[in-house]
């Protein structure tokens, strides 16, 4: 199996796309009519039933083609492995890996903006007295949702005759009641579709909404092994980019160490660390990938040995982060060092040489490696296990919640 030629394809147009700001959705289109979406769905349903570690792969290529493109896709992904797990505990998922065979894929809608409290969602799932429900609200950072038919929305659901509860809805983007912006603002990652997703009392069928504690354990491990991915693919390119300026460059300093920049000992020597880095960030995700996928391998036993399972996920997230520890160092360092290698006329934007640093430092931005670090340090010093599913949101600063109520 190969996607070389689609990806070169895509890679083509990765530059122009970047500096005219527009999104890329012929080229998710292209990657839904090959089967992208549906690699880890099993063959017999349709899909090319590939492991996680294929996948990775598959990943660190696509985004060193176009990044924006793997991390537009980490939802659904997340999504398909649900699927697989709940088939895996008995409950038939054919429906959803044929939509997924079909050219379907989702988007995510978790993170909520502005007065959230870390500990609960304003978006409101509402139970109806025919057992559907009704969703309300708004997210924000909901990455891929733009090209996708589903969105992967975390709520909170409200039911008469029950306590308030936390789920998963999944939710049809084509339903008039759901809206999706591109109003999404940062300096990198421009086309990966991290905007705004509103509902205004979208419908939900009851059998589209799954307990937030029946998700499938490993999904923090495998959202991190995503943007792993992608971040060394951002190296990856930006190594291809860097490489070939060097070789076609002309123009050299008087006090250089040869007639040719091509031929200069030190940027030489950059170039080669650039690509030592780069190895080690492939090394470092694949490794992730293989943890990530002992804990899928688990999914026919894991009701009757919980403990195995715990056990499994728990190693692969702290792999996870340690791994976005160097990854992170090695990419973010390897996209500024690169510019040593050339003249002023690198940094022109017509080159687009700044894009592998700001997507890179984006994609970085999502998980501060600072924490996962202390994560990483609990756990070996004091066994302190790691977060699996944290939040983000308004935090109250100690006292302030008693001086205002004083006042």
């Amino acid at each position: 199996m190969t996607f070389h030629d689609l990806f070169a394809e895509i890679g083509a147009g990765a530059l122009q796309r970047e500096l005219d700001d527009v999104l890329p959705d012929q080229e998710v289109r292209r990657l839904k009519e090959a089967g992208f979406g549906a690699l880890r769905v099993p063959t017999q349903y349709g899909g090319r039933g590939v492991s996680i570690p294929e996948l990775t792969q598959l990943w660190i290529d696509l985004a060193a083609a176009d990044s924006n493109l793997p991390q537009a896709l980490r939802g659904h992904a997340a999504l398909v492995e649900d699927r697989l797990w709940q088939h895996a505990q008995g409950a038939d998922q054919r429906v959803w890996f044929e939509r997924f065979a079909a050219g379907e894929i989702a988007g995510n809608a978790w993170s909520e903006v502005g007065a959230t409290a870390i500990d609960t969602q304003q978006t409101v799932l509402a139970g109806q007295p025919d057992g559907s429900y009704l969703l309300s609200g708004s997210k924000f950072y909901t990455t891929g949702t733009i090209y996708a038919e589903w969105a992967d929305v975390y709520v909170r659901r409200e039911r008469p005759g029950h306590e308030p509860d936390f789920a998963i809805a999944l939710v049809d983007t084509r339903d008039p009641e759901v809206t999706v912006s591109d109003d999404w603002d940062g300096f990198g990652q421009r086309g990966s579709g991290s905007g705004t997703t509103t509902f205004a009392a979208a419908p939900v069928p009851a059998d589209h909404v799954l307990p937030f504690g029946e998700r499938f354990p490993f999904q923090t491990a495998l959202y991190q092994l995503n943007l792993l991915a992608v971040l060394t693919g951002i190296g990856k390119a930006a190594l291809h980019d860097f490489a070939g300026r060097v070789r076609e460059r002309e123009r050299n300093y008087s006090h250089a160490n040869a007639a040719r920049v091509r031929d200069d000992p030190q940027v030489l020597a950059r170039i080669g660390e650039a690509s030592a880095a780069v190895y080690a960030a492939e090394a470092a995700t694949l490794r992730v990938a293989g943890a990530v996928q002992a804990v899928a391998d688990l999914a026919p036993v894991a009701a009757g040995q919980p403990e195995r399972v715990a056990a499994a996920n728990e190693a692969a997230e702290i792999e996870s982060s340690q791994a976005q520890v160097v990854v992170t160092d090695l990419v973010l360092g390897l996209t500024t060092a690169l510019f040593d290698t050339l003249g002023a006329s690198g940094i022109a934007r017509s080159t687009g040489l700044d894009r592998h640093w700001r997507n890179a430092r984006t994609v970085a931005s999502h998980n501060p490696r600072i924490l996962k670090a202390r994560v990483v340090g609990g756990h070996l010093v004091n066994g302190t296990p790691p977060p699996y599913a944290w939040a983000i949101g308004r935090t109250v600063r100690p006292g302030a919640e008693a001086g205002a109520s004083a006042g």
